[in-house]
């Protein structure tokens, strides 16, 4: 009785509160001129990771904890470092936040594991092969990172650490792939990274791609360089300068040991040290003549020839593991990891059962060599009976994706993926289940590199899909059947396709696809047909080499020669049947205006350097005479973006790279279908974002790693961008409409709304018994889903400052100008610490004005959103409990849904003990999905009843709180009544009836 007379009387004292702050004028805040997109947070438009994870990517080095095996780091060529502190239960990415992503080698410091080195640059020699910034060190397990210099090395094959010193360390530089020069060799730092002196050289070509220490002799070491240069279609993999060196006395002075070995050029080799007897080496040699595995039993003084085999790919795979309690046991990587237990004289295929081929690295166990964890182009693979059987480590999403394209499915889009060694894939956008998008929702469609997929944007059942050099196939959803299209050329010797071949869709006609070799091909029917309708639009082949390392080459020479002479890009404009583009291999573009009938080739490409590839062109959807081209020249050595845009249907070119960073190739774009001016722009080291037609680019990296962007696609339908990343699989921004409307006039007010996209409403699955992943154990592997609900993108221009940090900032002008500093008073820090936080308040109403929900959210600065559930607000009493997910069957309090129609939603700000409104109500519509197969009959009575339930839970709730505090008072009143001498017994025999009363309360509320 006293408890209700208390609630009403704060109540009303509450209500002559609120009546005394509506009165009070509310001044605005003065709009900050600074209206500039690149100054502006768009944190709320974040993309989001959809896998997969099924596959994996290139992995080419594992560094095991030495104190700790179930630690370890795991270096992927393109996927950037991931770190396991539970024996590859879960894993982390530890260098998103990076310049780099390419990873060529990482450490432990034996001495301290807190130490951990990498370097950056992929250590193999293959035409995608990315460059680096360097060797980096972290202090902290790899929590944060410091370059530590020799940027220009591009790559960095090796580390060696001194496991008496942490400040000596030891690093193979590679150096560039491309170009002459930077930092080449075998360097040493004795003190910690902050110097380094450069301890073996050999010439401006030629880099070290190992150095090991001898683990019985710190001052013994090994380093092997190679010769090497990859530029345009000409591929040098070795020459006179790759052999094997030794230092005694810790990289003072080094002798080359190559008595026993072949003479001449020598392709690229790997060797190791055998722990159990550091006398033994071996090493693999790549050479015209004398190929083979080579064996030491003194330290490299002399070598002897065990075996005949190599690697398949030398410039890709070529390394040596060695047991290290067994000298005579070691390993070759290559197509299949071989092992020998006789030293070398025999080699035979491990074991790769279920199991990915193309093998770069492998961690033997000292404590048990029969476990093992190998590094491969599909990720990650540990053995714990000597290959016999392997487990994939199916939670690294880290697949080379060359192309990503979408379908028109509903309620929710599919994706299509080609990916580097890991085949064609599809998977969804996003599931109806709480467990996100996980391993099992990804398909497999077509087998050996991936590359361009293509849905009937009538008929999604119809995919064409692509493997490697233009293996085209037709693929039907419904039975799985594949019908192989690719244009065959019966007549002379056969067409060129490049590695990627270009493949379309007419937006014109949903059966006419485009297809190119050197030459385009276009059918009307599906693929059944082909015809020819260009002639070759390349350069043609090169008779010659490229002239590198001051001389000529012949094909005996380690030298190999490609063809760039393909069509590389193919565009249909989506207003004109008519025009179509063609970019090539190697620098041209062509245009038809008559659908293929007469084809001429662009003028100037402004900037662009010859044999530059047209990776990518776009035709513009607003203006026929208007078309993009991304291109690139790092297979040059040359690392400038190329971006360029045509005004008059490809007769001359402008360059659109404006304020892009010098150092990133260019590689895709996408075109908004409502705003002509919004560009995306993907680079070798992320995404862009322009507003004014390419006038100026800006970083557009939240929720992205730092990676390479290597193609994109605009999602029409659901507004979504969808970008493919060379290492990190498929990212999503959902729904990327505000950048629309972030002009100058919005960029000046104090709040914006921007428009609201329309809602699907459904209640999400639990396929796994439970929501999220239910049972499946930490390492199950989910992408998460965009969160279910009316999501309202909005901006802020200012953050409010407090009092504290308004004197603060007149306290600083005046310690600037050199003026006294006053202490502030008691009253002023009394009315500091008094004043509330401020916050934003969101104000869900239906059409009619009713209060559905209020959700209050913190006040950040720039572009953020917030997503309403649909539901009401929670009918259980209010409690600042945090929701305890201990357990899978707990569910937060949440309120029921609201019926599907039209609502409304307001902001407002509250500062200083008053609310102001900064944005009017804005509608939006709410609609069911209809994945239901009984849906309700009467959503309005529906309505009304969850309203009565929840108006009853409400009730019950609040009386079971009660009762649970009543119960919580009965032990201090039982105390109290013993304590008090002139309190009668009668009273705790009133106590322990109340107390009686209460647990039959709660058996018959509870049960």
């Amino acid at each position: 009785m006293h408890t209700t007379k208390t609630i009403a009387a704060a109540l009303m004292l509450f209500s002559a509160v609120i009546s005394s702050a509506q009165k009070t004028t509310v001044t605005a805040v003065k709009a900050s001129p600074d209206d500039s997109l690149k100054n502006i947070s768009l944190s709320g438009l974040s993309f989001r990771s959809i896998g997969p994870a099924i596959t994996g990517g290139r992995v080419i080095d594992i560094a095991v904890n030495p104190r700790n095996s179930s630690e370890y780091f795991v270096a992927s060529g393109h996927g950037s470092l991931w770190k396991t502190s539970n024996n590859g239960t879960t894993f982390s990415p530890v260098f998103d936040a990076q310049p780099s992503f390419a990873m060529g080698s990482v450490r432990y410091d034996p001495s301290n594991p807190n130490n951990v080195w990498v370097g950056t640059g992929e250590n193999n020699g293959q035409g995608n092969a990315i460059y680096g910034d360097g060797i980096y060190k972290s202090e902290d397990g790899g929590k944060g990172w410091k370059n530590m210099g020799l940027q220009s090395s591009e790559h960095i094959g090796g580390i060696a650490i001194d496991p008496t010193n942490s400040n000596v360390v030891y690093a193979a530089a590679y150096g560039s792939l491309r170009k002459e020069g930077g930092d080449r060799g075998v360097y040493k730092t004795t003190d910690g990274g902050k110097t380094w002196r450069r301890v073996l050289y050999i010439s401006e070509y030629t880099g070290c791609y190992e150095v090991h220490m001898d683990p019985r002799n710190n001052m013994t070491l090994y380093a092997v360089s190679h010769e090497r240069f990859r530029k345009g279609y000409t591929n040098i993999q070795g020459g006179p300068e790759s052999a094997i060196y030794r230092s005694l006395d810790s990289g003072a002075t080094w002798q080359k040991i190559m008595k026993g070995m072949p003479t001449g050029d020598i392709g690229r080799m790997g060797m190791c040290v055998s722990s159990a007897n550091p006398d033994v080496l071996y090493a693999i040699v790549q050479a015209k003549e004398g190929a083979g595995v080579y064996k030491s039993t003194n330290r490299g003084a002399s070598w002897n020839k065990q075996s005949g085999g190599i690697s398949a790919y030398p410039f890709y795979m070529q390394k040596l593991f060695a047991d290290p309690k067994d000298e005579n046991r070691v390993y070759s990587m290559d197509l299949l990891i071989q092992v020998s237990a006789d030293g070398g004289k025999t080699f035979k295929p491990l074991g790769e059962k279920h199991k990915h081929v193309d093998n770069h690295v492998l961690w033997i166990d000292p404590s048990n060599t029969k476990h093992l964890i190998s590094g491969n182009d599909g990720g990650v693979y540990e053995s714990w009976d000597l290959g016999q059987s392997w487990s994939f480590k199916s939670n690294i999403p880290i697949a080379e994706v060359y192309k990503v394209s979408t379908d028109n499915a509903l309620p929710f889009y599919n994706v299509y993926i080609g990916t580097q060694d890991n085949n064609s894939l599809m998977g969804p956008s996003r599931t109806i289940n709480s467990s996100g998008i996980t391993n099992r929702e990804w398909t497999f469609t077509l087998g050996g590199d991936g590359f361009q997929t293509r849905a009937d944007w009538k008929d999604d059942n119809i995919l064409y899909v692509q493997s490697q050099n233009g293996g085209l196939v037709r693929y039907d959803k419904k039975n799985g059947e594949q019908l192989f299209i690719q244009p065959v050329n019966l007549i002379d010797s056969g067409y060129r396709f490049d590695w990627d071949a270009p493949l379309i869709i007419s937006r014109h006609d949903n059966k006419r696809l485009y297809f190119a070799a050197n030459k385009l091909f276009r059918t009307n029917d599906r693929g059944n047909t082909w015809d020819i309708i260009s002639p070759d639009l390349t350069r043609g082949v090169p008779q010659k080499m490229l002239r590198l390392m001051n001389k000529s080459w012949s094909i005996e020479e380690y030298a190999t020669k490609g063809s760039l002479a393909n069509i590389s890009s193919v565009a249909e404009s989506p207003l004109d049947e008519n025009i179509i583009y063609a970019g090539t291999g190697d620098g041209l573009i062509q245009v038809t205006t008559d659908g293929g009938k007469t084809w001429s080739k662009a003028t100037s490409l402004p900037g662009v350097t010859e044999f530059t590839r047209v990776h990518h062109i776009l035709a513009s959807q607003h203006n026929k005479l208007v078309a993009y081209a991304s291109c690139y020249a790092y297979n040059a050595g040359d690392y400038k973006p190329y971006l360029l845009k045509t005004n008059d249907g490809g007769k001359t070119w402008v360059s659109i790279n404006a304020n892009l960073p010098a150092k990133g190739s260019t590689y895709c774009m996408a075109e908004d279908h409502v705003k002509a001016d919004l560009l995306f722009a993907g680079t070798q080291f992320g995404l862009y974002v322009s507003v004014d037609g390419g006038k100026e680019w800006i970083k557009f990296m939240n929720g992205l790693p730092t990676t390479t962007i290597m193609d994109m696609e605009i999602q029409r339908k659901e507004n979504d961008l969808v970008v493919s990343t060379f290492g990190r699989g498929v990212y999503i921004l959902d729904d990327y409409t505000p950048l629309r409307y972030l002009t100058t006039e919005t960029l000046r007010k104090k709040a914006e709304i921007f428009p609201i996209k329309e809602a699907w409403m459904y209640i999400e699955g639990n396929p796994f018994g439970f929501a999220g992943k239910g049972f499946q154990g930490a390492n199950f592997y989910s992408a998460a889903n965009p969160p279910v609900g009316a999501t309202f993108t909005y901006f802020i221009k200012d953050e409010v400052k407090s009092l504290k940090d308004k004197r603060k900032e007149e306290e600083k002008k005046k310690q600037e100008k050199g003026e006294d500093v006053d202490y502030p008073s008691y009253d002023v820090l009394f009315k500091e610490g008094q004043q509330p936080d401020p916050y934003l308040l969101f104000t869900v109403t239906d059409e009619q004005g009713n209060v559905i929900r209020k959700i209050k959210t913190q006040i950040s600065k720039g572009v953020n959103r917030l997503t309403w559930d649909f539901r009401y607000q929670p009918f259980t009493p209010v409690t600042f409990t945090p929701f305890d997910d201990t357990y899978a069957w707990n569910t937060p309090d949440v309120g029921y849904m609201v019926t599907p129609g039209t609502y409304k939603v307001s902001l407002s700000q509250f500062e200083d003990g008053k609310f102001t409104e900064l944005v009017s109500a804005q509608s939006f519509k709410c609609v069911p999905l209809n994945n239901t197969s009984l849906p309700p009959a009467d959503k309005a009575t529906l309505d009304a009843f969850n309203k009565k339930v929840a108006d009853l839970t409400r009730a019950m709730s609040g009386a079971d709180a009660y009762r649970g505090e009543l119960v919580e008072k009965i032990p201090y009143l039982k105390q109290a009544v013993l304590d008090a001498a002139s309190v009668p017994t009668v009273t705790y025999e009133q106590i322990l009836a109340i107390e009686n009363k209460l647990k039959e309360i709660n058996r018959q509320m509870n049960g």
